[in-house]
């Protein structure tokens, strides 16, 4: 029972400290979402419910790292509190409004709803800045640009080449302001303008840069050097010295030296410059070498013997053909080269009338100084004698011949006599070498036997069985008749032909199967 009563206390106690207090409503807070900077806004705060009676604080507030008080108003009545704002681009973020009871601390302060706030600044002044500070860069580098405003926020970033938009790709990287080369080519040459872009509401704002050039220069080759001879007159040779470079960015600042010696440097916006120098003809005069320049890359080219040798003979000519399915000679190179020279000039001939470049059934291929290649299609036209011949490329008053060659379809495709000479050579070897072994084995028997014919040696090797088989000396017979027996015997073999060494085996048989007298 005393359990019972505490109990009622309590609740009585509970009921009347809960009718001393009051709860508050939450606050709904109200106002844009977005606006521009320096512009007046209004955000209202107002409780749906709230204890009659009672003066309620209302407070603006924006949430952050550091809280930070925007306005307060006190509501007597309930009525919404209205709070003004000059917008900057502090103010962006997450507002909230706090209800709080000024006299009495028993109830609890209420917070609102979070409202986010948009603070846009128009976009101004895009400019593009290169990373370097320079906008000269060679090929393979990557470089930066950024597109900086003196203004703005929320910004969209448009970056246009040669006035087309980049798309992102592996060779332009966008990312915010920045655009990025990827590994720059002369292609990337061109003028970039960046384009940056926000917005408020309906409104739209936008600033463009001045157009920035990029230049890109590609990887400078090394030169090739080569040289000519000019010949002025019969006492006045030059060099004429041409440095090419088959890539790079133009100007070009070529320089020729002499081993370590500066001839002469010349500054061009083609790949290519000559020089000219004298030239003593027989002698050697030094090594040439090419510098070729532009902007901070440097290259060189091998070096080249100044010295030029007169071409002297002979002057051989050979040729190689190609078949065709018939196996019918059906093309033909010829191949003429000169003994020595630096500077040869070489010219073909058919039927001693000169042929030039390319005709309907030739053309010819020039490899100065190593040699002059005539191709040819084997035909009616192409039937008559040929050669070729050779002189110095800048003087042609001496020239040396090659050898005369005649072709046509019939000789092209005769077997060559030297085919013909070996095949009949080995034939003749062979008769030769079966001839010698059979003398060979001649000899050999007649050394062995003497003049023995072999019938004779036949007729020998018979008797001699004979007598090892039978013993003369049983036999009750004369001996005359035995020496008669022995001489028929032998004048019978004697005239004996090989025809009849079959029946001379049989008798020999019969005899050995007959039963000797005496035994």
């Amino acid at each position: 029972m005393f359990a019972s009563l505490f109990v009622v206390m309590l609740g009585l106690c509970y009921c009347s400290k809960e009718s001393n207090q009051s709860f508050l409503g939450t606050p709904q807070l109200s106002g844009p979402s977005e606006a521009l900077v320096k512009s007046t806004v209004l955000f209202k705060c107002e409780l749906p419910t709230y204890p009659k009676n009672e003066s309620i604080l209302l407070q603006l507030f924006k949430k952050g790292t550091d809280t930070k008080l925007l306005g307060e108003s006190i509501s007597l009545n309930g009525e919404a509190a209205a709070f003004l704002l000059i917008l900057t681009l502090s103010h962006e973020g997450n507002l909230e409004c706090m209800a709080r009871a000024q006299k009495n601390s028993n109830i609890e302060p209420t917070v609102s709803s979070t409202h986010y706030l948009k603070v846009v600044e128009p976009v101004q002044g895009a400019e593009i800045v290169v990373h370097s500070g320079v906008a000269e860069f060679s090929e393979g580098e990557t470089p930066e640009l950024m597109c900086n405003l003196t203004a703005g926020n929320h910004v969209l970033y448009t970056w246009l080449q040669n006035g087309r938009v980049i798309s992102k790709s592996p060779v332009h990287i966008v990312s915010g302001n920045r655009l990025s080369i990827y590994r720059t080519t002369s292609e990337n040459s061109s003028s970039y303008i960046c384009e940056a872009t926000n917005h408020c509401e309906k409104q739209i704002f936008q600033s463009r840069s001045s157009e920035v050039e990029i230049a890109v220069t590609d990887v400078l080759s090394a030169p090739d050097i080569s040289f000519t001879v000019l010949k002025e007159n019969s006492h006045n040779y030059f060099a004429v010295v041409t440095c090419h470079s088959t890539k790079g960015t133009p100007p070009f600042t070529f320089s020729l030296y002499n081993r370590s010696e500066l001839v002469a440097n010349m500054t061009s916006e083609d790949r290519s410059s000559t020089f000219k120098i004298p030239l003593v003809l027989g002698e050697h005069l030094g090594k040439l070498q090419c510098q070729a320049k532009n902007g901070n890359q440097t290259a060189h080219s091998l070096t080249l013997p100044l010295e030029v040798v007169l071409v002297g003979g002979p002057v051989t000519m050979h040729y190689d053909y190609d078949v065709g399915e018939d196996s019918a000679v059906v093309g033909l190179r010829f191949y003429c080269k000169a003994a020595k020279g630096s500077h040869p000039r070489y010219q073909w001939f058919l039927n001693e009338k000169r042929l030039h470049d390319r005709g309907s059934f030739y053309h010819v291929v020039d490899q100065p100084p190593e040699q002059s290649i005539l191709l040819l299609a084997v035909g009616r036209s192409s039937a008559g004698t040929y050669h070729c011949e050779v002189s110095d490329s800048f003087d042609n008053t001496t020239a040396i011949s090659s050898r005369k060659q005649y072709i046509d379809n019939e000789v092209l495709n005769r077997l060559p006599v030297s085919v013909v000479a070996v095949v009949f050579g080995c034939f003749t070897a062979l008769i030769i070498l079966v001839s010698i072994c059979c003398w060979t084995g001649v000899l050999y028997r007649r050394r062995k036997y003497g003049e023995k014919s072999l019938l004779g040696l036949e007729m020998e090797r018979r008797i001699a069985a004979y007598e090892g088989e039978l013993d003369l000396s049983e036999y009750n017979e004369d001996a005359e008749v035995v020496q008669l027996a022995g001489g028929d015997g032998l004048d019978q073999g004697s005239e004996a032909s090989v025809d009849e060494w079959p029946q001379i085996a049989e008798q020999k048989k019969t005899l050995e199967d007959e039963p000797v007298e005496g035994h």
